[in-house]
């Protein structure tokens, strides 16, 4: 019989010390420096600022210099005449995309995996590829000229001249399909690379047991989508109250307002045109923590369900 002690001694994972195997590899580690460095420099020096958040901050005073007043931005915040309707529109606008946006590109993933024509799928790859390199000042322009009353499109085609860009009820159905359609192909790209880790041999024995393309999609690839899926989820997840900003900004009008006015529009409002970067800190920093904790929450929920987690 084997001894116990020479057994665990074969299966431990690493013979060599954490010095030995450094000393060994060392120019990777001096490689990984440089990113490590970077990271701190620009990700984690800066957050020292977050602490004007808690300061009546002068510029002229810098940050000790500045008053400390503690949560008073915070509450400032909370009891805001539109904080209800900021919260609500940040949260349905997130809600609704990642409802409507995030199984596009799993569908048209799956349905392009299926194309046998390497140049036809090539092609179509490049057209769902496209939007995804328009500026978005470019797609925005585009979006208001489609939806003019003057001769826009979309009025041409239904015979009539309504200015959606004033009408708050279509304020998110616009932000969402023109989302969708720039966007989705660019997401297809890591379903694909997904699936194209596949063992061609499933889909042989598959078509030989005479499986159908829709049974072969369900069986095989929606099973090896499944961890990517999860994973995106929980990327989605941690992003519910960040709604781009740009987007939202150059498409929002006074009339509209009542549903596009958001959580970053007001952050821009407050800290760059009206310089009060400690109130425009406060809610970052606020919008911050809440993704933060619903990355958490998801992260942990996939775990239990799927065994799939971020971290």
């Amino acid at each position: 019989m084997s001894n116990p002690n020479t057994a665990a001694k074969q299966i431990k994972p690493h013979g060599k010390s954490l010095g030995r195997r450094i000393a060994e590899s060392w120019q990777l580690y001096v490689l990984l420096i440089i990113p490590v460095v970077i990271t701190v420099i620009y990700k984690y020096i800066p957050m020292y600022g977050i602490q004007i958040a808690f300061r009546d901050y002068k510029p002229g005073k810098g940050f000790f210099g500045s008053k400390w007043v503690g949560w008073e931005w915070f509450q400032r915040f909370f009891t805001a005449p539109n904080f209800k309707r900021m919260i609500v529109n940040t949260v349905k606008l997130s809600l609704y995309g990642l409802l409507w946006s995030f199984p596009i590109p799993i569908i048209l993933a799956l349905g392009i995996n299926q194309l046998r024509f390497k140049r036809f799928k090539r092609v179509v790859q490049t057209v769902l590829y496209a939007p995804h390199f328009i500026s978005i000042m470019v797609v925005c322009g585009m979006i208001r000229i489609f939806l003019s009353p003057y001769g826009g499109l979309i009025n041409l085609l239904i015979g009539k001249q309504i200015d959606f860009m004033t009408v708050p009820g279509a304020f998110r159905t616009i932000y969402i399909a023109s989302g969708i359609w720039q966007d989705a192909g660019w997401g297809t790209i890591i379903y694909l690379a997904t699936l194209s880790a596949v063992d061609p041999g499933l889909y042989e024995a598959a078509k030989i047991d005479g499986a159908s393309m829709f049974q072969r999609i369900l069986n095989i690839d929606i099973p090896e989508l499944i961890p990517q899926i999860v994973l995106q989820l929980i990327m989605a997840a941690g992003g519910i109250m960040s709604v781009g900003f740009e987007k939202v900004f150059l498409l929002q009008t006074q009339l509209n307002k009542a549903t596009s006015d958001v959580i970053a529009v007001y952050v821009y409002e407050q800290g760059i045109v009206d310089h009060q970067y400690s109130y425009s800190t406060a809610i970052g920093l606020f919008n911050t923590i809440i993704n933060i904790c619903l990355l958490i929450i998801v992260n942990k929920i996939a775990k239990k369900a799927a065994d799939v987690s971020f971290v």
